[in-house]
C-alpha cells in the first residue's frame, strides 16, 4: 500500500513542479522527464504490493494472457516477483511506449509541416485577408475558425496552425497568451463534436460506441456553447485593440515568391486534412498519415528550392526547419504522459473509475466527473477505462434487465457515450496540462500555468457546465417532452 499511495504523492510533487515552472526557474519538460522516471521506479520498487492489492485490471488479464504463458515456458522457475517485473517492464512500459510515441511523432510531423509552411509565408496569405484589430472580432474570427478546423483536423493539429497564425497577428505577449488560450477552449469544443476531432472520439468511433453522424448531430450544439459562453463573457471584458507585430529584417527579406508561398500553404494543409483520410483508407495509425504528408512536403521542399543558394535552401527545406521546431514540448508530452502510463498501469485510474461507478452511478455525475479529472490527467486512459467498464448493450440486454432506464444509457449511440466524448474532450480545457491542445500551446508559446489558471480556467470550467446544461435540455426536449 505504501508503494502505491507514494506513486500519487510523487505524481502531485512533479505536476506541482511543472505548475511552479516559472517562480522555479526549472523548465516544466525537465520536472514531467524527472517524474515519469521517479514513478516508475517507485512502481518497480513495491510492484508486488501494488498489484497484490488487486486493483491493477491489467495485470489480472496479462496473467490469463499468452504473454505471461509464453514467459513462463522460457523461465519456467521464474517466481511472481519475476513475473511482475516482467510484466511491467517487457509489456506495460513497452505498450505505454507505443502509444505515447504516435502522439509525439504526430506532434513532430505537424509541428514541422506548420514550421515549413510559416517559413516560406504561407500564411501570411490567410493573416493578410483579416484586416480588423479589434480584439473582441479577432477573438471572435479566430476562435470559430478553430472550432471548425479542428473538427475536420484535430485539436492538436489545428492548435498548432493557430498559434502560428497568432504570432502574426498579435505582438503583446500576454495578449497572445490570452488568444491562444482562448483558441485551446475552441479547438477542444470543436474536436468532440466530430468522429476525428480528438483522440477520445477516435477512441469511441472505432470502438464501436458512437456512430459518425450521431455524435455530430447530439453533441454539436453542446459543444459549440462550451465555446460561447466563455467568448460571451469575455466580449464584456475585453476592450481595445491588437498590435500586430513587426517584422524584423529577417522575415521581410523574400526568401520565396508568392507562387511559391501559395503552393506550400495549399500543400502543408492538405496534408494534414489527409491525415484522417489515410487512416480511413490504410486504417494504420494518424501518425504515419502526418509522417507520410511530411515526407511529401520534404522532397516538394528539396526540389523546388534546388537550384537556390546553399544559405536559401538551409532556411526552406525541411532539414534546416527541422532545427526551429520546439523539442522541449516533445520532451514535456513524453515526460507527462509516461506517468500518466504509470497510473493507469498500477491501478489508480481503474480503482477511480470502479469508485464513480459505485458511488455516483448516473450517467451526467459520473462523466462530469471524468470530464473535471481530464483536466489533471490525460484524457486518453480515463475515455479506456470507461470504455472498459462498460460493455456495449444491445437493446435485448436493456429489455431484460433489472435497470432498464439506465443501462438503456450504454447501447451504442446511447448517452453515456455522447457524454464521454464532450465531456472528456472539453474537461481538458480547464487546466492548461489537461489536453494535448492546451500542452502544445503552453510548449509553443511558453503560456505560464499559473497564469492559465487564474485568468482562463473559471471561464473554461464555466464554458464547460454550460454546454453540460445545454446537453441536458437537448436531451430533455428530443426524448422526454
Amino acid at each position: 500500500m505504501m508503494g502505491f499511495v507514494l506513486m500519487v504523492v510523487v505524481f502531485v510533487l512533479g505536476y506541482t513542479a511543472i505548475a511552479l515552472e516559472h517562480p522555479l526557474k526549472v523548465d516544466k519538460a525537465a520536472s514531467a522527464l524527472i517524474l515519469s522516471v521517479i514513478i516508475w521506479i517507485v512502481f518497480l520498487t513495491d510492484i508486488s504490493n501494488i498489484l497484490s492489492l488487486g486493483f491493477s485490471s491489467a495485470w489480472s488479464a496479462f496473467q490469463e494472457s499468452t504473454g505471461m504463458t509464453e514467459f513462463q515456458k522460457i523461465h519456467p522457475d521464474a517466481g511472481l516477483l519475476e513475473q511482475m517485473k516482467y510484466f511491467a517492464i517487457d509489456n506495460q512500459i513497452v505498450e505505454h511506449l507505443g502509444n505515447i510515441s504516435e502522439i509525439l511523432f504526430f506532434l513532430l510531423g505537424a509541428m514541422t509541416i506548420v514550421e515549413t509552411v510559416d517559413q516560406h509565408q504561407g500564411f501570411k496569405l490567410i493573416t493578410d485577408r483579416i484586416k480588423t484589430t479589434n480584439k473582441v472580432k479577432l477573438l471572435w474570427i479566430l476562435s470559430f475558425l478553430t472550432f471548425f478546423m479542428s473538427a475536420m483536423l484535430d485539436n492538436l493539429t489545428t492548435t498548432i496552425v493557430m498559434v502560428a497564425l497568432l504570432r502574426k497577428l498579435v505582438a503583446d505577449k500576454k495578449t497572445r497568451w490570452f488568444f491562444a488560450s482562448m483558441i485551446v477552449i475552441a479547438a477542444n469544443a470543436g474536436g468532440a463534436w466530430s468522429p476525428i476531432g480528438d483522440v477520445t472520439t477516435i477512441m469511441l468511433w472505432i470502438g464501436q460506441q458512437i456512430t459518425a453522424g450521431n455524435i455530430i448531430v447530439m453533441v454539436f450544439v453542446p459543444s459549440l456553447f462550451n465555446m460561447l459562453f466563455p467568448l460571451f463573457i469575455v466580449s464584456f471584458m475585453m476592450k481595445g485593440n491588437v498590435e500586430k507585430p513587426q517584422l524584423n529584417g529577417a522575415d521581410t527579406q523574400n526568401y520565396t515568391t508568392p507562387g511559391e508561398q501559395k503552393l506550400l500553404l495549399i500543400i502543408g494543409i492538405g496534408a494534414l486534412l489527409f491525415v484522417p483520410v489515410f487512416k480511413t483508407i490504410t486504417h494504420l495509425p494518424p501518425y504515419m498519415g502526418m509522417l507520410f504528408g511530411l515526407g511529401v512536403l520534404w522532397v516538394i521542399t528539396e526540389l523546388l528550392h534546388r537550384k537556390k543558394p546553399l544559405e536559401d535552401r538551409r532556411k526552406l527545406t525541411v532539414v534546416g526547419i527541422l532545427r526551429r521546431v520546439d523539442v522541449p514540448t516533445i520532451f514535456f508530452f513524453l515526460g507527462i504522459l509516461s506517468a500518466v502510463a504509470a497510473l493507469e498501469s498500477a491501478g489508480h485510474l481503474f480503482l477511480l473509475s470502479e469508485y464513480l461507478d459505485e458511488h455516483v452511478h448516473n450517467i451526467f455525475g459520473i462523466n462530469a466527473a471524468i470530464g473535471l479529472l481530464s483536466a489533471i490527467v490525460d484524457n486518453v486512459p480515463l475515455t479506456a477505462g470507461a470504455m472498459g467498464m462498460y460493455p456495449i448493450m444491445t437493446h435485448a440486454l436493456v429489455a431484460v434487465s433489472s435497470e432498464p432506464e439506465y443501462l438503456h444509457h450504454f447501447v451504442q449511440d446511447g448517452a453515456f457515450w455522447e457524454l464521454l466524448a464532450y465531456c472528456a474532450g472539453t474537461g481538458g480545457s480547464i487546466l492548461i496540462i489537461g489536453s494535448a491542445a492546451g500542452v502544445a500551446a503552453m510548449g509553443l508559446e511558453k503560456i505560464d500555468f499559473i497564469w492559465y489558471m487564474k485568468r482562463i480556467s473559471l471561464l473554461a470550467l464555466v464554458g464547460y457546465f454550460g454546454g453540460l446544461a445545454i446537453y441536458w435540455l437537448q436531451d430533455l426536449i428530443l426524448f422526454h417532452m
